[in-house]
């Protein structure tokens, strides 16, 4: 059976040499970008700032050598917004974007819509071109949440206990192809903020666009579910 070709978007160049080639639905153009040095990385670590009180979300990046790689950073919000964050314990009902960045600029879009029970996380270009999506499947038991692109299921991440805080990331054949850890804060971290670290690693080097939704992982275990578990404890 025929696969239908993927939708408008950059991928791997099929030419080779490592970068991003867009693909039109149709064909190839010639246009080609570099890939981000975040995706070039077998090991990250993304470390949450720490905030007594959090109005927004931010994260640093670092690499296996403890060096900054690259920031996340909360977008778009309002005033208004931050207000009824600081009065309320109901950040689900509120739609949160993350703009992911390297030394060179943006390099993904997170938008994670207002959720009752299951999160759906967006993940998009700087420039708004859909990758995927992250769904979450279920919650109760061990979560899982599905890595989807134009609708075909090309990976997963699977929590291994209930408690969901390690996480095996698979491909569309069920292989593990990285893994997410949350680390401990440490105990002035974990009595008095809300803030987590999450250790990425990579086993092997992945093609766009599984790449993207790997990077994109550990920042939607945190925001899909521990920044919400938090909040209604």
């Amino acid at each position: 059976m025929t696969q239908p070709p993927p939708p408008p978007g950059w991928y791997d160049d099929p030419a080779g040499g490592g970068g991003l080639r867009w693909w039109d639905g149709g064909s190839w153009t010639p246009g080609v970008r570099q890939r981000s040095v975040l995706l070039e990385q077998p090991v990250l670590v993304v470390r949450q700032r720490t905030k007594l009180v959090e109005l927004t979300n931010e994260y640093v990046v670092l690499d296996g050598a403890g060096q900054q790689v690259g920031a996340v950073a909360q977008v778009g919000q309002s005033g208004l917004r931050k207000a009824f964050r600081a009065l309320s314990r109901w950040d689900q009902f509120l739609t949160h974007t993350l703009e992911v960045r390297d030394p060179a600029g943006p390099v993904l879009l997170l938008t994670r819509p207002a959720k009752l029970l299951r999160s759906r996380v967006l993940v998009a270009r700087p420039d708004g071109t859909p990758v995927g999506e992250i769904v979450q499947v279920n919650v109760v038991g061990h979560i899982r949440f599905d890595l989807v692109v134009a609708d075909r299921l090309v990976g997963a991440i699977q929590a291994e206990n209930w408690r969901a805080w390690d996480f095996a990331v698979t491909d569309a054949a069920g292989a593990e192809v990285a893994r997410i850890t949350k680390t401990w804060e440490g105990l002035a971290r974990t009595l008095f903020t809300t803030a987590d670290d999450y250790l990425v690693q990579v086993h092997q080097r992945l093609p766009d666009p599984l790449a993207s939704l790997v990077l994109a992982s550990a920042l939607t275990v945190d925001t899909a579910l521990k920044q919400d578990a938090r909040g209604l404890n």
